[in-house]
């Protein structure tokens, strides 16, 4: 329907720059599309592949249903083991804080297990993490202190029950 136009490779310092102020700006689809722009022209530009990833993110909670699976489309994208590992947390935790605010009947069930595949790839991430950086350490913690905050645990199992004859 449209035929995009193309930024110049000198100007993706400065459309990253204005990426991470829209996403500070609460407007992520913004961000999103100058990260598109800017992998149109570097295709493997790590932090347009970051900034992306964090877009997407930052629409769990909205009504795009695609953005868990394009976030998750990123991460092989992604050049480092502790860069995967940690950003696959981050898809993990930012879904489950989204239905956590969205709330209703059931949310503590589904957001459980979510929680925990999240802090088990914080765990991943902080095993090969660099020198100086805590950053999946603090992610691990948030995580667990939200499963307090909102007594979140696993399902309890249920046995068999056969079912009554009249």
């Amino acid at each position: 329907m449209f035929e995009l136009k193309r930024i110049r490779p000198e100007a993706i310092p400065g459309a990253l720059a204005r990426a991470e102020r829209y996403r500070l700006l609460n407007e992520p689809e913004q961000a999103e599309s100058i990260c598109l722009d800017v992998l149109a022209i570097e295709a493997e530009n790590q932090t347009a592949l970051v900034m992306l990833l964090l877009s997407l993110t930052d629409q769990f909670g909205g009504d795009r249903r695609d953005c868990v699976a394009e976030a998750t489309a990123v991460l092989p994208r992604l050049h480092g083991d502790y860069e995967r590992a940690y950003y696959e947390a981050i898809v993990w935790e930012r879904r489950a804080t989204a239905r956590l605010d969205r709330g209703g009947v059931g949310v503590a069930q589904a957001v459980f297990p979510w929680l925990q595949k999240a802090m088990w790839h914080y765990g991943r991430a902080e095993a090969m993490r660099p020198a100086g950086n805590d950053d999946a350490i603090l992610r691990w913690n948030t995580c667990a202190r939200l499963c307090v905050w909102h007594k979140l645990e696993p399902e309890p199992e249920r046995g068999f029950e056969p079912a009554l004859e009249d």
